[in-house]
């Protein structure tokens, strides 16, 4: 019962910077076209195909599966990942590596050419910087390493976007995009229409279902985690942290993430079932 109403709480305060909610609202094609089109502004994105929500890629029963905030395709066939990431996980450089793989598989069926391989863009919205450097944008591409003008050009390309970055580096209209991520809301038309666009969502009742049962099979699957963590020793020392924290009167679960380096959902569950215990 108290992980319901944590979830009903969590569901009333989440905004854009939430994977659920952003993967919602980025269905409608017009909305995700803008908000790709503000992080290239070099690419002429006259429309994009069907934004897929939540996309769960499987591709064979030995591999690890992926689950996508947003997976779309431009007109010209290019395709973007984009996830939003609102804790640091330490290991977002190599799963881009993996998403990026995996994502190759869904562009190239079989008998196809490798010069048919469409470009792909693996985006990841941070709600914190990466690389700690104050910018806005990390853009990645491979290049040769005796000779950086070299491209391999290749059409892969990575982009970490820092919703917290002080460089003046991006455009005006992205950094716009970037502060509504952050909570700071400024007057602008396309954040408008975002910025009803999530209010109209949270009032979907199907939405909300779903989003329940997710935090919930999730939530069982992190305390599964816990448990055998506990049995076998690993991570105790994350979880007596914690334990001291919340002792101390510590609620910032972001400074407990932060702490133990741990995600936010992690630190939830092991605050809960501390609770339960009480």
């Amino acid at each position: 019962m108290k992980n319901i109403k944590n979830i009903e709480k969590s569901w009333e305060n989440i905004g854009i910077s939430n994977d659920f909610l952003f993967g919602k609202v980025m269905q409608d094609p017009e909305l995700c076209r803008e908000m790709l089109q503000r992080i290239f502004p070099d690419l002429e994105i006259d429309h994009i195909e069907y934004p897929e929500p939540q996309k769960s890629i499987n591709p064979d029963l030995d591999a690890k599966g992926i689950r996508l905030d947003i997976y779309v395709r431009g007109s010209d066939g290019a395709a973007y990942v984009v996830e939003m990431q609102m804790a640091d996980t330490k290991e977002l450089p190599k799963r881009s590596r993996y998403y990026q793989s995996i994502t190759d598989l869904q562009l190239l069926d079989k008998g196809i050419h490798y010069k048919k391989l469409a470009p792909v863009y693996t985006i990841f919205i941070c709600l914190f910087d990466l690389y700690g450097q104050g910018r806005h944008i990390y853009t990645f591409k491979h290049t040769c390493q005796e000779d950086k003008q070299i491209l391999m050009d290749d059409g892969a390309s990575t982009i970490f976007l820092n919703a917290e970055g002080t460089m003046d580096d991006i455009s005006v209209e992205l950094k716009l995009f970037l502060d509504y991520v952050a909570g700071k809301k400024a007057e602008d038309p396309y954040i408008d229409k975002l910025d009803e666009a999530v209010k109209k969502a949270k009032l979907n009742r199907k939405w909300r279902r779903e989003y329940m049962t997710l935090y919930m099979r999730d939530l069982e699957n992190i305390e599964q985690g816990i448990e055998q963590g506990i049995e076998q020793g690993i991570g105790q020392e994350k979880i007596e942290t914690i334990r001291r924290m919340l002792k101390m009167g510590i609620s910032d679960l972001d400074m407990m993430a932060q702490a133990t380096d741990l995600s936010v959902d992690e630190v939830t569950a092991i605050r809960d079932k501390e609770y339960a215990g009480s």
